[in-house]
């Protein structure tokens, strides 16, 4: 038995972080819904699968504002996204949801009326538990930032799936975080002991970190992160979402960073990002070389494609800070569109070890973010 009335505004806003927890391929027909727990002075949302669970938490009042009017306590589950978009499509401010003692719900608003076949609340599993040994506070502009540094080059591949995940590791001086797939890798250090958690080391899966990323706002709100042996625990504002960790070692990344070099130049990132762009239209439609190259030739910086079934494109590059040897090398257009765009700085450092070692970009004023990217060998 369950009886409420709630702002349907806001109940679509909180729904769908509730949704970002529900995966369409489980096999466990209860996890496919969405579990509305009431108690006497709130609504609790509770979404999961096998990576993350989220858990978000609906007072009656916000800023004097009535949100949430609780007519009768309980708790129910309901299939969740054909849920979400019932409620996106009514009409009016308020929706009213009302459980009975069989297994169906209703679901009204204005001249609206649907009657949903439901779950039983107390066969929904238990969420993970996560202790508050190991708890570290970011800014979430931070913490959005360091996503933003590194997801993107985690694996999609789960043939290594310690790979999948970013891999977190506390010294005394603060955090590094690294992701690579083998073919690049983001590392992004944070210097400040306030947030040293020991020794501790974790890989965080990166479909967390993207579910997550949705979530927080570019703000100064905090974001408190809590690690237990097998599961991290995010509590930002009324959300907790709560992912296992991947097991298994991560590698020794620190060695593939080069730290000589043959060749080297600053660039405007934008100009930079823009002729790769323009010049790897080609690249992409390329069935047999899907390569761009970089050529360094008598103080200039050119960048060209080539398609067998469409032609040929190059571009001039202005740099500064030119040093080194001349020499030609091919990488992969959309690894490095990728590291560019993570990097927030207007110039970037290119340096460059030789044609088929690893290269980095790295922002001229700081060296928090390395960009590698291994090159794609062409004959």
């Amino acid at each position: 038995m369950m009886k409420i009335s709630i702002n349907r505004q806001y109940f679509i806003d909180q729904l769908n972080h509730s949704l970002k927890a529900i995966s369409p391929t489980t096999t466990t027909p209860i996890l496919h819904g969405i579990k509305l727990e009431v108690t006497e002075d709130e609504l609790i949302l509770v979404s999961s699968n096998s990576e993350i669970s989220i858990e978000i938490t609906i007072p009656t009042e916000i800023d004097n504002e009535e949100i949430l009017e609780i007519h009768q306590t309980g708790a129910v589950v309901i299939l969740g996204r054909f849920f979400v978009e019932i409620i996106k499509k009514l009409d009016g401010d308020f929706v009213h949801i009302e459980s009975t003692s069989g297994n169906t719900t209703t679901i009204s608003s204005g001249k609206s009326k649907y009657d949903l076949q439901t779950y039983d609340a107390n066969q929904y599993p238990l969420l993970p538990d996560v202790n508050n040994e190991n708890a570290v506070t970011f800014p979430a502009s931070i913490l959005k930032n360091i996503i933003n540094h590194t997801v993107f080059a985690v694996s999609t591949s789960e043939t290594r799936p310690v790979l999948t995940g970013v891999h977190l590791e506390s010294h005394e001086d603060g955090l590094n975080f690294t992701a690579t797939d083998s073919h690049r890798l983001s590392f992004r250090k944070l210097e400040d002991s306030s947030y040293s958690l020991g020794e501790l080391t974790a890989v965080i899966p990166g479909k967390s970190l993207i579910e997550l990323n949705k979530i927080i706002a570019d703000s100064d709100e905090t974001v408190e992160v809590y690690f237990s042996q097998n599961q991290v625990l995010f509590t930002y504002r009324n959300i907790r979402l709560i992912s296992r960790l991947i097991e298994g070692k991560y590698p020794d990344t620190s060695r593939f960073i080069p730290t000589n070099f043959e060749t080297s130049f600053t660039v405007s990132k934008q100009e930079f990002y823009h002729a790769i762009d323009r010049v790897s239209l080609l690249a992409r439609e390329s069935r047999s070389n899907q390569a761009v190259k970089l050529i360094v030739q008598d103080g200039q910086v050119r960048v060209s494609s080539q398609s067998a079934e469409i032609g040929f494109a190059d571009e001039d590059v202005n740099v500064n800070n030119l040093e080194g040897n001349d020499f030609k090398i091919a990488f992969h257009a959309k690894y490095m569109l990728d590291a560019l765009k993570s990097i927030q700085d207007d110039e970037v450092s290119v340096q460059f070890s030789g044609e088929i070692r690893p290269f980095i970009i790295t922002p001229i004023e700081s060296d928090e973010i390395t960009q590698l990217i291994v090159p794609i060998r062409t004959y």
